[in-house]
């Protein structure tokens, strides 16, 4: 039986560094032609990304996703009010329906990047989607597609098409996949192996990221980006409204997958592989966009390196024991 590491499993061993300085340090990443200071990508959740959370990661150097939970006019109308800011944004559309039209009226928003955004991107409706999507769409748009967790299964969305590619299934707080089906693959196992690929696609690793100290180690087993989602949730740019329980403040976070999310959108559900839950309210999204710069530029001085492609050429894994877990645990509590 074949063993897959997660993010806990796993340290990055510190080596001779001669950075005096996190300014000397770059650790943007490219998406087609546009480049990006932060390799931070919010996800296409309606609890996470429209306006607001895209503006504010464009400040920050990263990029938003807007959500496809919502009418082709509304969706075209948050792109085209963000790239007249000058601001670049994705936005995600599906695999059946109405995708097409979606897709071609977003493109004529001028939007940066689509997204094809489906749990199980390995599948015979993404080929086809890929497929009229190329066949439709200038030949310069940029297309990501997802999610995969197996090399096999990001070759073959290179092949069909997809010029970056999400990869990390049921490892998200609110995604339930692994639970309910009994199929995934821990997101850094799934980085490790689909950063063989030869093809020519971008990797986003998406799902499971609790710390700065976890992005490290995926852009350091190959991811160019990452995905998040709840880190960035709960926060004053996510969408809706702050929720008022006992004199404590609260934003709802759901999956897309949820039955409360298909219900909404849908009318109806079919398979239940997300939650709702309420989390505490953050405050802005700002500070914690700082911390995880901060976060990410600290981890590639400790492996003496001022970028990516350094980062990945000079970095080593090493594997803990339970009790190494433990250890790498905060376990003082602050008082203030």
């Amino acid at each position: 039986m074949k063993e897959a590491v997660s993010f806990d499993d796993v340290l990055l061993t510190p080596g001779y560094s001669d950075i005096t300085s996190r300014s000397e340090i770059d650790a943007g990443s490219t998406l087609g032609q546009m480049y990006f200071s932060l390799p931070v990508i919010s996800s296409p959740m309606d609890t996470v990304t429209e306006v607001g959370m895209s503006q504010a990661l464009s400040t920050a150097g990263g990029v938003g996703i807007i959500h496809r939970y919502n009418s082709i006019e509304e969706q075209a109308g948050l792109v085209a009010n963000l790239r007249t800011q000058s601001i670049h944004t994705g936005a995600a559309i599906g695999i059946t329906g109405d995708f097409l039209a979606r897709a071609e009226t977003l493109v004529e928003n001028d939007v940066s990047f689509l997204c094809v955004d489906v749990a199980h991107g390995h599948h015979a409706l993404v080929k086809g989607a890929l497929t009229s999507l190329r066949e439709a769409l200038p030949s310069d748009t940029h297309i990501m597609a997802g999610n995969v967790a197996t090399l096999q299964g990001f070759n073959d969305l290179a092949d069909w098409g997809a010029s970056s590619i999400r990869v990390g299934i049921g490892g998200g707080s609110i995604c339930s996949t692994r639970i309910q089906t009994g199929h995934g693959v821990p997101t850094l196992q799934s980085v490790i192996e689909c950063a063989q690929s030869d093809r020519n696609a971008t990797l986003i690793a998406d799902g499971g990221f609790k710390t700065s100290g976890d992005i490290v180690k995926a852009l350091a087993a190959g991811a160019d980006f990452v995905m998040l989602g709840s880190m960035l949730a709960g926060t004053e740019e996510a969408p809706g409204e702050i929720i008022y329980n006992n004199g404590a403040a609260f934003k709802v976070y759901r999956g897309m997958a949820s039955k409360e999310a298909q219900v909404e959108w849908r009318g109806r559900f079919s398979s239940n592989e997300g939650v709702t839950g309420w989390l505490p309210f953050k405050g802005s999204v700002g500070p914690i966009l700082e911390d995880l710069e901060r976060g990410i530029r600290s981890g590639l001085s400790y492996s003496g390196a001022r970028n990516l492609l350094e980062l990945r050429a000079k970095h080593e894994f090493i594997r803990q024991t339970p009790a190494g877990q433990t250890e790498s645990g905060t376990r003082i509590q602050r008082k203030l």
